[in-house]
């Protein structure tokens, strides 16, 4: 595995390097596109020959500048993504012409009033009943206002088949996705969670599509020679460890390092850094735009109601990754993950018959110690 400790530290680092390629593709006339969220629909904004860019969000750099506006017992990732933008010390923030929100939370909605002050903001309005014939026929309206407001922002026309090119080719990249983070059903892994974590993240800031499904196919092909020679740093012992719950980042790799430092290993996140986005596909056959009102709507966030297709993946997950235990990360003051937490637990406990524990935290490092034991005690009762 000579070689593979560089390819982590590429991807760990892309968001980094992204800010020079950025730079340099705005130089050249390139419209740029900050968003937020996995409910964005990438296809449409690719469309329009725009790039979209997930904006800083996941640090507690800025959150002191940010509660000078907001209040202190909000979720730290709203108050870091607007910490960002007020701050410009996030490249991204600085480049977008044009910010995507959707309504996923009530704190998110009324930050965005904010920051529609200085920066050109489009939110998007989110129905939060999925399973409903009227939530598709808003969200299907949205996606529509969201293709007319980037033609008249970039002077351009959203075809159907630039539209289907764009559903083509993000496939493609969910697939070569799916095909690495299927690599923690090994038993034992190739690799840890945070390896798992560093991939995962990094790949939303490599816009190069193309050769971002390259770098992935090759990595993963990599990993699975080394692993059959006999390569992996995961021991047989290591207890299976699903997390589900709010989006993971810098701030809360403590977490899996608490969990990977006390005998387990996370084979799988099942949030909107892992999974949860990229496990279905848009369907390639259909009318583009109902296609990808139909593939967003299935996401499984808590702020929909009911939120089935959060279960049903849970489900499906802890039986094909042969999960020891669920744990649920819960960002301060995120009350639709919070809520939800109950029910979760009722689920994982009940109808899957395995152990769960829930850790809210925020991006601060004041939890690091109580973290570590509890996820101690909660792996050795496993």
């Amino acid at each position: 595995m000579n070689d593979l400790p560089q390819i982590f530290n590429d991807f760990s680092d892309s968001r980094k390097q992204g800010f020079i390629t950025i730079k340099n593709l705005k130089d050249e006339g390139k419209k740029v596109v900050g968003t937020f969220c996995t409910f964005t629909p990438w296809e449409i904004i690719n469309a329009s020959g725009a790039l979209a860019v997930s904006l800083c969000s996941k640090s507690d750099e800025t959150i002191e500048d940010a509660e000078k506006h907001l209040p202190r017992n909000l979720c730290p990732l709203i108050k870091s993504s607007y910490g960002f933008a007020i701050t410009d010390k996030c490249p991204y923030f600085y480049f977008s012409d044009l910010i995507v929100g959707e309504t996923t939370c009530d704190g998110k909605k009324k930050m965005y009033e904010y920051l529609g002050e200085f920066k050109n903001v489009h939110v998007m309005h989110l129905p939060q009943m999925p399973d409903d014939v009227d939530s598709y026929k808003l969200w299907k309206d949205e996606l529509i206002k969201l293709k007319e407001k980037l033609e008249k922002e970039f002077n351009t026309t959203i075809t159907d088949e630039k539209l289907k090119n764009s559903i083509k080719l993000r496939n493609r990249e969910r697939k070569a996705l799916k095909e690495f983070y299927e690599l923690g059903k090994m038993c034992p892994p190739p690799i840890t969670g945070i390896e798992l974590l560093k991939i995962l993240n990094g790949s939303s800031f490599k816009w190069d599509k193309e050769a971002l499904i390259n770098d992935l196919h090759n990595t993963t092909a990599k990993i699975k020679d080394a692993y059959d020679k006999g390569e992996s740093k995961v021991s047989q012992n290591a207890k299976r460890i699903l997390i589900t719950g709010c989006p993971m980042g810098e701030a809360t790799e403590k977490v899996v390092h608490a969990i990977e430092d006390n005998g387990g290993v996370v084979v799988c996140y099942e949030d909107c850094t892992g999974v949860k986005e990229i496990s279905k596909l848009v369907d390639e056959t259909k009318n583009p735009i109902d296609a990808i009102a139909e593939k967003y709507l299935k996401i499984g966030c808590a702020c929909m109601t009911p939120n089935n297709n959060r279960t049903n993946l849970l489900s499906e997950l802890i039986d094909d990754y042969k999960i020891d235990g669920v744990v649920d990360v819960i960002l301060q003051s995120c009350h639709p993950y919070s809520v939800e937490s109950y029910g979760i637990k009722k689920f994982v406990n009940e109808e899957k018959k395995i152990p769960y524990m829930a850790i809210e935290t925020d991006y601060s490092k004041t939890d690091v110690g109580q973290i570590k034991t509890r996820v101690a005690a909660f792996v050795e009762m496993l």
